[in-house]
């Protein structure tokens, strides 16, 4: 089987998972097993897909591209690069895992539930092999309907006003991409004669400075919200809380991915110049999301508004990796959103787990679990660590690249003899100290404070919730420390990139 057909393998694999649920929809094991088993052969589909991919080759890998609506330039059109690839794994990687770690969290309309989550696992998967913006956007767009309902049926007491927020936020921004996307294409047709959706034909384009201007600001916004950066990120907190456990080890391990992914894979090669001339002020944007997202974190009783929180900070080392058009900070950039993701997914999963034993989120409630249930206060230490970037783990790794690449930054910016990049990149390192400082707070009182429990005696993992802690945990640690494979299968992109974005024809650029 040719590469080109295994990625469309593993693609459509959720969709047609999806369509067999309706044959054992009667017995709620069989669904979970079924999309479990979709799940895993999907990530054996993607790994396979990862060992024959080639870093060095310039060129889309396992592509197909077929006309769609042949008038408007319209392809289906989806293949592999150094920018996705790590993703794509991830994205695969942690679909059984939310199965398996969840199995018990969904007890009502259990097929719609995992029909929902198996859609979802489509639209991400194809939003990221997407090659075609047209395709990108309607892949894009239809994360939003199963996130929607996941939330929507399934969340917590306040449900309905964390979906209403969540599609306004989400559908705001996708309004004024599309629009910057009909823009962007019939400019291209104006200067081009030729009609094209394809991001390799769109790269190649260089439009006057105001209308970059005008569309980055359209994509950004879009991008930021998924990201989501300060101050656009006050849907995120109510999502997390409201969602179930599946639904947020989602939301934190892939979706939020989307929107870094976008800015690199999109919004500032598409517009380097309006990059260039935006970046001291999205650099800045990125290190207050940094230390606001944890100072938020610091001060928070609910256990899963802390981690919520504590994503705004991650995702902001991502964005400032990205900005600083440094090699070492934007490979490290792609190797802090794998980072998070595992990360976060652990996390999430653990206190899923908890609630499942203790009905409630509160803080305040627990106590001493380290004593109470030993096994799940070794875990939620590691995943503690890997939050707060211990040698050794994949938080490191990413942390420590973004901060090297932030203090290299490829742009010298001076603002009354200041040196913008080092004072943000100084300002950066706080975040390091404010998360250890969020993350070991947590800890001391959730496992190793006097021992409470809100209805009595807590029982510990069981072998299904330890072997999928235990897969987490062999993750972190193997890309903590063995990074330099995933290092070179992306960095000949994170090169390209930085040729794109650098490559500016602003006059001060010169100086």
């Amino acid at each position: 089987m040719s590469d080109a057909l295994l990625l469309n393998v593993l693609l459509f694999l959720p969709l047609g998972a999806a369509a067999l649920l309706a044959f054992v929809r009667g017995n709620a094991n069989a669904v979970r097993l079924t999309t479990t088993t979709a799940m895993a052969v999907q990530f054996v589909v993607a790994a396979l897909l990862y060992t024959h991919f080639d870093g060095a080759v310039p060129t889309l890998q396992a592509a197909t591209s077929v006309p769609w609506i042949a008038d408007w330039g319209v392809h289906y059109a989806i293949g592999l690069d150094g920018v996705n690839i790590l993703l794509v794994l991830l994205t695969a990687f942690l679909g059984p895992l939310v199965i398996l770690g969840a199995w018990t969290a969904i007890e009502k309309n259990v097929t719609l539930f995992h029909v929902n989550v198996l859609l979802l696992q489509f639209a991400m998967m194809g939003a990221f092999l997407a090659q075609d913006l047209f395709l990108f956007y309607v892949f894009w767009e239809a994360m939003l309907i199963p996130m929607f309902l996941i939330i929507g049926i399934w969340g917590g007491a306040r449900r309905s006003y964390a979906t209403v927020k969540f599609v306004l936020y989400t559908a705001f921004g996708s309004i004024l991409m599309l629009a910057a996307v009909i823009y962007l294409v019939w400019s291209l047709q104006q200067a081009g004669g030729v009609a094209s959706f394809a991001f390799a034909d769109l790269l190649q384009a260089r439009l006057p400075l105001d209308v970059q201007v005008t569309l980055l600001g359209a994509f950004a916004l879009s991008f930021a919200i998924k990201v989501p950066m300060v101050p656009l990120h006050t849907w995120l907190p109510d999502a997390h809380v409201e969602a179930p456990t599946p639904g947020s080890v989602i939301l934190a391990g892939v979706l939020l991915k989307m929107g870094t992914y976008g800015f690199m894979k999109l919004g500032f090669p598409l517009f380097p110049d309006a990059t260039r001339l935006f970046t001291p002020a999205l650099m800045t944007l990125s290190v207050v999301s940094i230390v606001y997202g944890a100072c938020l974190a610091l001060v928070q009783q609910d256990i899963k508004k802390i981690i919520a929180y504590s994503s705004i900070s991650h995702l902001g080392y991502v964005m400032l990796g990205l900005l600083s058009l440094d090699l070492a900070g934007i490979q490290g950039a792609v190797i802090q959103m794998v980072s998070h993701g595992l990360v976060a997914a652990g996390l999430f999963l653990l206190v899923g787990m908890v609630y499942e034993r203790g009905h409630t989120r509160e803080l305040s409630a627990y106590g001493g679990l380290a004593r109470q249930i030993p096994m799940f206060g070794v875990f939620f230490i590691v995943f503690t660590l890997a939050s707060v970037g211990l040698p050794t783990t994949s938080g490191f790794t990413g942390e420590f690249m973004v901060l090297l690449g932030a203090f290299n930054a490829a742009w010298p910016q001076h603002l009354d003899g200041v040196h913008l990049p080092l004072v943000l990149s100084v300002t950066a390192v706080t975040g390091v100290v404010l998360g250890a400082l969020y993350m070991l707070r947590f800890a001391l009182t959730f496992v190793f404070g006097p021992e409470k429990a809100p209805h009595g005696p807590l029982t510990d993992l069981t072998l299904r919730e330890k072997t999928v802690l235990g897969i987490l945990t062999v993750s972190i640690f193997a890309l903590g420390l063995f990074p330099d494979r995933a290092l070179r299968k992306t960095e000949l992109a994170a090169k390209t990139y930085q040729q794109i974005v650098s490559t500016s024809r602003l006059p001060n650029d010169a100086k």
